[in-house]
């Protein structure tokens, strides 16, 4: 037996289910990150939130772009602030968060962006946006490494000079204290 194209009780595809669950998980651990009061589990939403969002980017066809948000995001940068933030400091937030006493404010400016983005949404002419477009990687690193080589390696520079920067920085304050 065959599964259908669409969920029968609903009347939807299974890649609009996909899609919404997907966005769901990334904005309810999103909302998780800046509401939980411990940090280690703000990380761990932070982590969940990322992997939603390559999830996301497998269902649009840019599997290179997942890759690359799973490598870099989640396998980097959130580990690397749950293990700053464990080894240096304690599990529990402070009582008075910045956040927390700016929440009204917080909360309008949100309510104001939503109000935006809605009224873009509903204002633009979408076409053809529901076809998956299919990046090739060998293609996209021809022309990363022939058309942009320029710009590449200025990026490999600067990130190079933070790294020795980071180092020199850390190396100092051992050495005053």
């Amino acid at each position: 037996m065959a599964i259908p194209d669409t969920v029968p009780l609903l009347g939807i595809s299974w890649n609009d289910v996909l899609f919404l669950l997907l966005a769901g998980i990334m904005l309810g651990c999103a909302l998780l990150v800046v509401t939980l009061r411990d940090i280690i589990r703000c990380g761990i939403a932070m982590i969940a939130a990322f992997a939603a969002l390559a999830g996301i980017y497998v269902m649009l066809g840019a599997p290179l772009v997942a890759a690359a948000q799973v490598l870099v995001y989640i396998g980097a940068i959130a580990v690397l602030i749950l293990f700053a933030v464990m080894l240096t400091q304690a599990k529990n937030a402070p009582t008075g968060l910045v956040f927390q006493t700016q929440a009204i404010p917080a909360a309008i400016a949100a309510i104001v962006l939503a109000v935006i983005v809605a009224l873009t949404v509903t204002a633009t002419d979408w076409g053809d946006v529901g076809k998956r477009v299919a990046t090739a990687t060998d293609a996209l690193a021809r022309l990363l490494f022939t058309d942009y080589i320029l710009p590449f390696e200025i990026v490999s520079v600067l990130l190079l000079a933070a790294v020795v920067g980071g180092i020199f920085l850390a190396k100092r304050e051992d050495r005053d204290a």
